[in-house]
Protein backbone atom coordinates (compact mmCIF):
# COMPACT_ATOMS: atom_id res chain seq x y z
CA UNK A 1 0.00 0.00 0.00
CA UNK A 2 1.32 3.45 -0.90
CA UNK A 3 0.71 6.33 1.43
CA UNK A 4 0.07 6.48 5.15
CA UNK A 5 -3.56 7.51 4.75
CA UNK A 6 -5.69 7.77 1.65
CA UNK A 7 -5.24 11.10 -0.11
CA UNK A 8 -2.49 12.37 2.20
CA UNK A 9 1.07 12.87 0.99
CA UNK A 10 3.80 11.88 3.42
CA UNK A 11 7.55 12.24 3.78
CA UNK A 12 9.62 9.84 5.86
CA UNK A 13 12.90 11.46 6.93
CA UNK A 14 15.66 9.06 7.97
CA UNK A 15 19.07 9.85 9.40
CA UNK A 16 21.94 7.62 8.29
CA UNK A 17 23.35 4.85 10.45
CA UNK A 18 26.32 5.27 12.77
CA UNK A 19 29.65 6.00 11.07
CA UNK A 20 33.19 5.23 12.13
CA UNK A 21 33.58 8.94 12.87
CA UNK A 22 30.39 9.01 14.96
CA UNK A 23 31.93 6.23 17.04
CA UNK A 24 35.12 8.28 17.42
CA UNK A 25 33.16 11.44 18.34
CA UNK A 26 34.72 13.12 15.32
CA UNK A 27 33.05 16.05 13.55
CA UNK A 28 32.01 15.02 10.04
CA UNK A 29 30.24 17.82 8.22
CA UNK A 30 30.62 16.91 4.55
CA UNK A 31 33.58 14.54 4.98
CA UNK A 32 32.57 11.22 3.39
CA UNK A 33 32.87 8.95 6.44
CA UNK A 34 31.76 5.33 6.06
CA UNK A 35 29.22 3.40 8.11
CA UNK A 36 30.52 1.36 11.02
CA UNK A 37 29.41 -2.24 11.55
CA UNK A 38 26.86 -0.87 14.02
CA UNK A 39 25.63 1.60 11.41
CA UNK A 40 25.17 -1.12 8.80
CA UNK A 41 23.20 -3.17 11.33
CA UNK A 42 21.04 -0.14 12.17
CA UNK A 43 20.27 0.38 8.48
CA UNK A 44 19.37 -3.29 8.07
CA UNK A 45 16.97 -3.08 11.03
CA UNK A 46 15.18 0.07 9.95
CA UNK A 47 14.84 -0.87 6.26
CA UNK A 48 11.92 -3.34 6.65
CA UNK A 49 10.01 -0.84 8.77
CA UNK A 50 10.40 1.89 6.16
CA UNK A 51 9.40 -0.59 3.45
CA UNK A 52 6.20 -1.34 5.39
CA UNK A 53 5.13 2.29 4.84
CA UNK A 54 4.88 1.65 1.10
CA UNK A 55 7.12 4.42 -0.28
CA UNK A 56 7.14 5.17 -3.99
CA UNK A 57 10.47 7.03 -4.08
CA UNK A 58 13.72 7.24 -2.11
CA UNK A 59 16.02 10.24 -2.23
CA UNK A 60 19.34 10.43 -0.42
CA UNK A 61 22.32 12.61 0.23
CA UNK A 62 25.19 11.53 -1.99
CA UNK A 63 27.55 11.12 0.98
CA UNK A 64 28.15 7.40 1.46
CA UNK A 65 26.87 7.19 5.04
CA UNK A 66 23.44 8.27 3.79
CA UNK A 67 23.62 6.57 0.38
CA UNK A 68 24.54 3.17 1.87
CA UNK A 69 21.74 3.49 4.43
CA UNK A 70 19.35 4.41 1.62
CA UNK A 71 20.50 1.45 -0.46
CA UNK A 72 19.45 -0.90 2.35
CA UNK A 73 16.04 0.75 2.38
CA UNK A 74 15.86 0.60 -1.40
CA UNK A 75 16.60 -3.13 -1.39
CA UNK A 76 13.82 -3.70 1.15
CA UNK A 77 11.38 -1.60 -0.90
CA UNK A 78 12.42 -2.79 -4.35
CA UNK A 79 13.11 0.82 -5.32
CA UNK A 80 16.09 2.65 -6.80
CA UNK A 81 17.72 5.44 -4.81
CA UNK A 82 18.18 8.90 -6.27
CA UNK A 83 21.15 10.72 -4.73
CA UNK A 84 21.34 14.51 -4.52
CA UNK A 85 24.13 16.62 -3.07
CA UNK A 86 21.57 19.18 -1.87
CA UNK A 87 20.66 16.72 0.90
CA UNK A 88 24.17 16.79 2.38
CA UNK A 89 25.01 17.71 5.95
CA UNK A 90 26.15 21.21 6.90
CA UNK A 91 29.63 21.94 5.65
CA UNK A 92 31.66 22.62 8.80
CA UNK A 93 34.73 24.23 7.33
CA UNK A 94 37.92 24.15 9.36
CA UNK A 95 36.52 21.93 12.11
CA UNK A 96 35.73 18.88 9.97
CA UNK A 97 37.81 15.91 11.07
CA UNK A 98 38.62 16.99 14.62
CA UNK A 99 37.23 15.19 17.65
CA UNK A 100 34.92 16.92 20.06
CA UNK A 101 37.64 16.71 22.71
CA UNK A 102 40.21 18.33 20.43
CA UNK A 103 37.77 21.06 19.44
CA UNK A 104 36.80 21.84 23.04
CA UNK A 105 40.44 22.02 24.14
CA UNK A 106 41.63 24.22 21.28
CA UNK A 107 38.64 26.56 20.92
CA UNK A 108 36.49 26.37 24.08
CA UNK A 109 34.28 29.42 23.47
CA UNK A 110 33.66 28.51 19.84
CA UNK A 111 33.00 24.89 20.78
CA UNK A 112 30.33 25.99 23.25
CA UNK A 113 28.54 27.76 20.39
CA UNK A 114 28.91 24.65 18.22
CA UNK A 115 27.46 22.17 20.73
CA UNK A 116 24.51 24.47 21.43
CA UNK A 117 23.65 24.64 17.73
CA UNK A 118 25.08 28.06 16.89
CA UNK A 119 27.12 26.84 13.97
CA UNK A 120 27.58 30.27 12.42
CA UNK A 121 30.52 30.59 14.85
CA UNK A 122 32.43 27.81 13.05
CA UNK A 123 35.08 29.20 10.65
CA UNK A 124 34.23 28.36 7.05
CA UNK A 125 30.94 26.64 7.88
CA UNK A 126 27.88 26.87 5.66
CA UNK A 127 25.31 29.32 6.93
CA UNK A 128 21.87 28.25 8.06
CA UNK A 129 20.36 30.18 5.15
CA UNK A 130 22.58 28.39 2.64
CA UNK A 131 21.66 24.97 4.00
CA UNK A 132 17.96 25.75 4.18
CA UNK A 133 17.94 27.11 0.61
CA UNK A 134 19.42 23.95 -0.90
CA UNK A 135 17.31 21.62 1.24
CA UNK A 136 14.04 23.41 0.47
CA UNK A 137 14.75 23.38 -3.25
CA UNK A 138 15.38 19.63 -3.18
CA UNK A 139 12.41 18.78 -0.95
CA UNK A 140 10.03 20.95 -2.97
CA UNK A 141 11.11 19.07 -6.10
CA UNK A 142 10.58 15.73 -4.38
CA UNK A 143 7.21 16.70 -2.92
CA UNK A 144 6.00 17.80 -6.36
CA UNK A 145 6.70 14.28 -7.63
CA UNK A 146 4.64 12.63 -4.87
CA UNK A 147 0.92 12.25 -5.56
CA UNK A 148 -1.84 12.41 -2.93
CA UNK A 149 -1.82 9.19 -0.94
CA UNK A 150 1.84 8.47 -1.71
CA UNK A 151 4.88 8.38 0.57
CA UNK A 152 8.49 9.26 -0.21
CA UNK A 153 11.65 8.65 1.83
CA UNK A 154 14.50 11.12 2.35
CA UNK A 155 17.78 9.85 3.82
CA UNK A 156 20.01 12.62 5.08
CA UNK A 157 21.92 13.88 8.12
CA UNK A 158 21.14 14.95 11.66
CA UNK A 159 21.54 18.72 11.47
CA UNK A 160 20.28 18.95 7.89
CA UNK A 161 17.10 17.08 8.80
CA UNK A 162 16.42 19.42 11.71
CA UNK A 163 16.60 22.35 9.30
CA UNK A 164 14.31 20.53 6.86
CA UNK A 165 11.68 19.79 9.50
CA UNK A 166 11.68 23.35 10.79
CA UNK A 167 11.39 24.77 7.28
CA UNK A 168 8.58 22.43 6.20
CA UNK A 169 6.54 22.57 9.40
CA UNK A 170 7.03 26.12 10.63
CA UNK A 171 8.35 27.91 7.55
CA UNK A 172 11.04 29.43 9.75
CA UNK A 173 14.67 28.97 10.62
CA UNK A 174 16.35 29.45 13.96
CA UNK A 175 19.81 29.05 15.40
CA UNK A 176 19.87 26.96 17.49
CA UNK A 177 17.14 24.75 16.07
CA UNK A 178 13.94 24.19 18.00
CA UNK A 179 14.42 20.44 17.46
CA UNK A 180 16.81 18.09 19.21
CA UNK A 181 19.34 16.08 17.23
CA UNK A 182 18.24 12.83 15.63
CA UNK A 183 19.59 9.40 16.57
CA UNK A 184 21.43 7.35 13.97
CA UNK A 185 18.65 5.80 11.85
CA UNK A 186 16.12 7.95 13.69
CA UNK A 187 12.86 8.43 11.78
CA UNK A 188 10.63 11.48 11.38
CA UNK A 189 7.29 11.43 9.56
CA UNK A 190 5.54 14.42 8.02
CA UNK A 191 2.07 14.45 6.48
CA UNK A 192 0.56 17.13 4.30
CA UNK A 193 -2.95 17.68 5.62
CA UNK A 194 -5.20 20.45 6.97
CA UNK A 195 -5.46 21.03 10.70
CA UNK A 196 -9.19 21.70 10.32
CA UNK A 197 -11.58 20.73 7.56
CA UNK A 198 -11.52 24.11 5.80
CA UNK A 199 -7.78 24.78 6.19
CA UNK A 200 -5.25 24.58 3.38
CA UNK A 201 -3.11 21.43 3.60
CA UNK A 202 0.35 21.96 5.09
CA UNK A 203 3.17 19.75 6.30
CA UNK A 204 2.64 18.51 9.85
CA UNK A 205 5.05 16.54 11.99
CA UNK A 206 3.49 13.35 13.36
CA UNK A 207 6.62 11.53 14.60
CA UNK A 208 10.15 12.71 15.30
CA UNK A 209 13.41 10.97 16.15
CA UNK A 210 11.87 7.51 16.61
CA UNK A 211 14.13 4.49 16.43
CA UNK A 212 12.86 1.30 14.83
CA UNK A 213 12.79 -0.34 18.27
CA UNK A 214 10.50 2.42 19.58
CA UNK A 215 8.33 2.32 16.49
CA UNK A 216 7.92 -1.44 16.68
CA UNK A 217 6.96 -1.25 20.35
CA UNK A 218 4.35 1.50 19.92
CA UNK A 219 0.76 0.45 20.55
CA UNK A 220 -1.45 0.76 17.47
CA UNK A 221 -0.10 2.30 14.28
CA UNK A 222 3.36 3.78 15.01
CA UNK A 223 3.15 6.01 11.94
CA UNK A 224 0.76 8.26 13.82
CA UNK A 225 2.58 8.28 17.16
CA UNK A 226 2.68 11.50 19.14
CA UNK A 227 5.29 14.00 18.09
CA UNK A 228 8.39 13.84 20.21
CA UNK A 229 10.89 16.62 19.63
CA UNK A 230 13.53 15.35 22.03
CA UNK A 231 15.41 12.15 22.67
Amino acid sequence: MSGLRAGIRALVLLRHGQTTWNAEHRIQGQVDAELSATGRAQAARVAPYVASLGPVAIWSSDLQRAAVTAAQVGDACGLPVRTDERLREFGLGEREGVTHGEYAAAHPAEYEHFVTGRWSAVPGAETLTEVRTRLEACLDELADAVAPGETAVVVSHGAALRVAVEALVAGTQSEPSAYAGMHNCGVAVLQERPLRRDDEPRWRLVAYNRTVEELSATQGDPRFASVRATG
